[in-house]
């Protein structure tokens, strides 16, 4: 391992949950405690530049099950529902009853299926304010990748088969701004969290949750809608696959949202400027008040 993703792991712990053990992150501070859910297909390292800008909050970072250093058990059958459920789990261990939220990319929808679960009377904790950040939630309005259209198809198995780290590098880094290119070093850590274990033969399983956005957007659209408490949108609006036509998309849904908008920031916003990020992150979440 990198000796950044070492550090970050060393600080961490292992959470046994119903579906397997996940890797979680976190520390103590002042006021509700920030729960940030990473994206595909990478992990809680993505928030590395953010937890310690975030006004002296506590945080909870876990990688949800078949990323990063959690557990990637095959063969599964992997589903925002269950990651919801595995949050839940590491929220509860994290002995807090409160929460304010902040989700990128794959972990907006494990968001919305939240948001959903509070509208339902089902969540066990208190989500206070949530943001989303560059996540597809609007699946028909986003750009995907190449790749992700193979590995969701029925020739998936065989792309993540001949998965490897020249391949990778190409493809995560053209989710990058121009601007702001990804770093070798940033790259070679990304690899490393990404193909721990081997997950990256099992990239195909983790992107069912593409099919789940088609199946259950009419949960997940009406929960951003209805959801009657703060709910912002912080978006790169150089983002290759999560557009600004999502973004949109999802003010249309939720037209009184407030939103920050990162001119010239790709997919990866947090990792491209992280300050920039991070300031977006406590406007949205109330911390700056």
């Amino acid at each position: 391992m990198p000796a950044e993703v070492s550090a970050w792991s060393e600080r961490g712990r292992r959470v046994a949950c119903r579906a397997g053990s996940v890797f979680v992150r976190s520390e103590p501070g002042d006021g509700v405690a920030v729960l940030l859910l990473h994206g595909y297909p990478s992990s809680s390292f993505d928030f590395r530049g953010i937890v310690d800008r975030l006004g002296g909050r506590g945080w909870i970072a876990p990688d949800f099950l078949g990323f990063g250093l959690s557990d990637k058990p095959r063969p599964h059958r992997y589903s925002l529902f269950e990651q919801a459920d595995l949050v839940a789990e590491v929220v509860a261990e994290a002995g807090v009853d409160s929460v304010v939220l902040l989700a990128h990319d794959m972990g907006t929808s494990v968001a919305t299926e939240l948001l959903a679960r509070d509208l339902d009377g089902t969540l066990p904790f208190t989500v206070e304010r949530a943001v989303l950040s560059n996540g597809s939630v609007l699946l028909d309005r986003a750009s995907l990748r190449p790749i992700q259209r193979i590995l969701r198809g029925p020739f998936g198995f065989a792309a993540a088969r001949l998965a490897n780290r020249p391949l990778f590098a190409r493809e995560f880094a053209a989710l990058f701004s121009p601007e702001h290119p990804i770093s070798r070093t940033e790259l070679a850590a990304q690899w490393a969290l990404l193909s721990h274990a081997d997950g990256h033969r099992i990239a195909h399983l983790l992107t069912a949750y593409l099919d789940e956005r088609v199946v259950h957007a009419p949960r997940w659209h009406g929960a951003v809608r209805d959801w009657p408490k703060p709910l912002g949108f912080l978006w790169g609006t150089a983002d290759p696959v999560a557009t600004t036509a999502v973004l949109r998309g999802l003010q249309d849904l939720r037209p009184a949202a407030q939103v920050v908008e990162l001119p010239g920031l790709g997919h990866y916003p947090q990792l491209e400027d992280p300050a920039a990020y991070a300031a977006g992150a406590r406007t949205l979440l109330g911390i700056d008040h």
